[in-house]
């Protein structure tokens, strides 16, 4: 069988294979069927055996749509666009549920292409915006702009990257890679010779700033903080889909530093995407990001040219250091002045009106009070010159409360008893306790001195009144006890009875000194024993004798009455205490003089 014969068999469709293997099964047994079909097809029994499985089997099977599709698909959209619109409202479906489900999934992977994308668009926007702003800068005519346009001639660049390469200066000093979602450090750089803090707490930082706005100025979530100024420092933050890249710029950075910045952090997710997915708070993956932000830490400074000036530097250095020293001393005498004018401003009693600084001398005019303290030693502690002050101070009476307060110490001479107080509304008061003559004096004299409006007495007390409010309670407290059945004093009630005579004495001493009345009662006691008659004539006994006996000590007793009680102001029934009432005791009444 020729091999045309063979082909036409085998191109044939399987609906005439199947009858003719039908008919030759009828004439043929199995194995002598089965070497005739190897015969006509060429192949091995098993690959035979499955080709005739496949013919028995009609349905299609998945990997034969696999082999036909990419060209079935390639061939249809060569014959029209049918396929393409069929598929694109498919597409979009699925896009649509992606993003429902997971809108990172096609952020993260379009991350790499969109910024490139992006950069190239910018970079014509910004060629066209310095055409434009050559054209604009070509019209100046200042010095500056000639010297630069000569540069723009001979390095062959525009005017105004020469303008800007001269304007320009700044320097990257740190760089932080931040993880988004938990705001961790994942890698910290920093410029050579450059101070830095803690990275973790600026890291820190940074992300409860962030946090800070978008809760308190409800912005987007997923909108991202971008730059910060603080004076001549800038921050400027890049975002990615998994991390921030965080710098910190001395001067003034050119917009063209943040394409450094998006190439970084775009090169940094290409690379390191599945660590910064899986950062559980392990940095070592991270140290392969070094590269990237070391490109991030640029610098850019002017270039001055360098000319031959010795002679003239030598005269500019020697005439700026000793500018420099004269400024040095002129600075800090000014610094000095100002500190003793402020030393004399904060004292009290002191009023600076007036200061002039005429060849090399300071003048002062103002007004002191006499208390004050002396300027000239406020001189010594700032280290100024004395001879170089010249001071007019007018005397004057500061009314504040410490001046006030040595004018009444000076003037009254309080005993040590004594506390004196004056307020800022120009009260004096007066506290503690003194005697009635200076008392007396006190509130005579008060009303002549300056600042002083009210004079108050405050918990104080004379020293007679407190005297005799003592030598009362001395008196009061004291008993004479005397033998039963008698007006006989007990031997040791004698010395008890002679220092009772020296009390009554300053006790009366001081009630005629205070111009008031006193009644002292000498009261008469017996115990219950006995009739009440003559209990009563015994106790009056008692106090009769006690009234003969301060009478013959010549002491004025006509301020004194004996008054007996009997028993009635026995104290107890018991043996022990009818001892106790056998006794004498006094009551002091004193009460102002009826005019």
């Amino acid at each position: 069988m020729s091999d045309n014969s063979e082909n036409e068999i085998g191109n044939q469709s399987p609906g005439i294979l199947r009858e003719n293997s039908q008919s030759l099964d009828s004439y043929l047994n199995k194995n002598e069927l089965s070497e005739l079909r190897s015969l006509l097809l060429g192949v091995e029994p098993t690959q035979l055996q499955k080709l005739y499985e496949r013919l028995e089997n009609p349905q299609i099977e998945p990997e034969d749509i696999s082999r036909l599709l990419p060209e079935a698909v390639i061939l249809r959209s060569k014959q029209d666009k049918l396929l393409s619109e069929a598929i694109v409202s498919t597409l979009e479906e699925a896009i649509q549920a992606s993003v429902k489900q997971d809108h990172n999934v096609l952020s993260q992977a379009f991350f790499p292409i969109i910024g490139p994308a992006a950069r190239k668009a910018i970079s014509a926007s910004l060629d066209e915006m310095i055409q434009g702003l050559n054209q604009t800068l070509e019209h100046s005519l200042s010095p500056q702009s000639l010297k630069w346009r000569l540069e723009a001639r001979r390095t062959g660049k525009s005017f105004v990257e020469i303008v800007l390469l001269r304007t320009l200066v700044y320097r990257v000093e740190q760089v932080f890679l931040i993880h988004k979602k938990t705001g961790l450090l994942l890698q910290h750089l920093v410029a050579a010779k450059v101070g830095t803090q803690d990275p973790v707490l600026i890291s820190a930082m940074l992300t409860a700033i962030q946090d800070f706005v978008q809760d308190s100025f409800r912005v987007q979530k997923d909108d991202v903080l971008q730059s910060l100024q603080f004076g001549e420092l800038t921050i400027w933050i890049e975002e990615g889909p998994q991390a921030l890249l965080a710098s910190l710029i001395r001067g003034k950075p050119p917009q063209e530093l943040r394409l450094v910045f998006q190439d970084a952090i775009e090169k940094i997710h290409l690379k390191l995407s599945q660590e910064i997915n899986d950062f559980e708070g392990e940095t070592q993956p991270f140290e392969a990001s070094k590269t990237y932000l070391e490109a991030c830490l640029a610098a850019k400074y002017k270039n001055p040219h360098k000319k031959n000036y010795t002679y003239a530097w030598a005269f500019l250095g020697a005439t700026a250091i000793a500018s420099s020293i004269w400024g040095f001393f002129a600075i800090r005498e000014q610094f000095r002045w100002y500190a003793y004018i402020e030393k004399l401003n904060s004292q009290p009693g002191i009023v600076v009106i007036n200061t002039k600084q005429i060849t090399g001398k300071h003048f002062i005019f103002g007004m002191r009070d006499p208390l004050a303290v002396d300027p000239n030693t406020l001189i010594q502690q700032t280290n100024l010159d004395p001879k170089k002050i010249i001071s007019q101070w007018k005397p004057y009476l500061s009314l504040e409360p410490q001046f006030t307060t040595k004018r009444v110490e000076e003037l009254l001479q309080p005993p040590k008893t004594v506390s004196l107080h004056v307020d800022n509304s120009g009260t004096l008061q007066v506290t503690g306790f003194a005697p009635r003559r200076w008392i007396l004096e006190a509130r005579k004299l008060w009303h002549f001195i300056p600042g002083i409006i009210q004079f108050q007495e405050k918990n104080f007390v004379e020293i007679e009144l407190k005297q005799l409010e003592l030598y009362k309670k001395q008196i009061e407290q004291e008993k004479l006890f005397f033998f039963e059945g008698s007006t006989e004093l007990i031997p040791s009630e004698t010395d008890k009875l002679n220092n009772l005579v020296l009390v009554l004495q300053k006790l009366l001493n001081i009630v005629n000194y205070l111009g008031k009345d006193v009644d002292i009662q000498i009261i008469g006691h017996t115990n219950p024993t006995g009739t009440e008659q003559k209990n009563m004539l015994l106790s009056q006994s008692r106090a009769n004798k006690i009234l003969s006996y301060l009478n013959s000590q010549r002491i004025n007793t006509s301020k004194f009455r004996a008054i007996g009680v009997s028993s009635s102001l026995s104290l107890s029934l018991t043996a022990e205490a009818q001892k106790v009432d056998r006794r004498v005791s006094f009551k002091v009444l004193v009460t102002n003089k009826l005019n």
